[in-house]
């Protein structure tokens, strides 16, 4: 029972001399590295702040500097703030170096978190670059009538992953940028002016001189035909049911479809009037029949 009362006794002490310890080495601990600790926050601070107002003030250097280069809004806009990510970034290194953290391991880890997430979103990042390919190098822009990505319609909007095309019968379609960027793109409203070209044939004992001249006079007639470059009708072709011709002819680009429309329906018109001939393939069969064999 005496060393029971004993061990009890004891245990409040052993409890006192512990805490006495503890708050011994935090004091000398306070007093030897309490300056240096204050002194490294309050840079860590300083550097934090004043790297903010320099990110930000870069930020806006950046864009102005996009802007005077007449980059798409949006191309600059996206610029800007992975730029301004970065910079923060780098602040947040710089401060955390000032507190004494070994910075080296955790940019290790931010590489290694990134090389994940790159690998995990392969296809969204490559959307993304093909996006930036577009906006800086422009095939093709609001508004044009293009064949892009295995799509055909005028294109709406587009952004940095995908591109918003309205089809000719009012479908909204949304493509990916990176299928655009992968595959021949055609802008049919790229330039000012198209050539419409049609293929018109005429029978062999038709006078072609007289279809050639008709042919001629057909384009001319159409005030959308432009004089230059000049009207061209040529007989291009012997075939095996016709003689055929290539008729060309420059319109301004958004009367190219009705145009080649109306023409091909005056053109076939104005050739019955006047008995020429649009032949269909035709092709002579000839029977052979044996004689049939008598027996002996």
């Amino acid at each position: 029972m005496y060393l029971l009362a004993q061990a009890d006794g004891d245990a409040p002490q052993d409890a006192i001399t512990r805490l006495s310890e503890i708050y011994s080495k935090a004091s000398t601990f306070l007093i030897e590295q309490g300056p240096v600790w204050a002194t490294n926050f309050i840079a860590a601070l300083a550097v934090l702040v004043l790297g903010w107002i320099a990110a930000r003030f870069a930020r806006g250097l950046f864009v102005r500097a996009i802007k005077r280069s007449r980059i798409d809004d949006t191309l600059a806009g996206f610029l800007s703030n992975i730029a301004y990510a970065l910079l923060i970034g780098l602040v947040i290194i710089a401060s955390l170096s000032q507190l004494g953290i070994n910075t080296t391991s955790l940019a290790a880890v931010v590489g290694a978190a990134g090389l994940a997430i790159g690998l995990a979103l392969q296809n969204s990042l490559s959307n993304l670059a093909a996006g930036i390919m577009l906006i800086m190098f422009r095939p093709f822009g609001t508004g044009d009538f293009v064949e892009a990505g295995g799509v055909t319609g005028v294109v709406q909007e587009v952004h940095i992953f995908h591109t918003i095309m309205r089809s000719i019968d009012n479908k909204r379609i949304i493509v990916p940028n990176g299928q655009i960027t992968s595959a021949v793109v055609t802008n049919f409203t790229g330039h000012l002016t198209r050539m419409v070209e049609l293929e018109i044939g005429c029978g062999y004992n038709d006078d072609i001189r007289s279809v050639k001249q008709y042919l001629i006079e057909a384009l001319e007639s159409d005030e959308r035909i432009m004089s230059e470059p000049a009207i061209e009708v040529r007989v291009f072709e012997l075939g095996d049911s016709a003689i055929n011709f290539k008729v060309r002819g420059w319109v301004k680009t958004p009367d190219w479809w009705a145009t080649r429309c109306d023409l091909l329906e005056q053109i076939k018109l104005g050739m019955d009037e006047r008995g020429f001939h649009i032949p269909f393939p035709q092709r002579d069969v000839h029977l052979y029949q044996e004689e049939s064999k008598q027996p002996a």
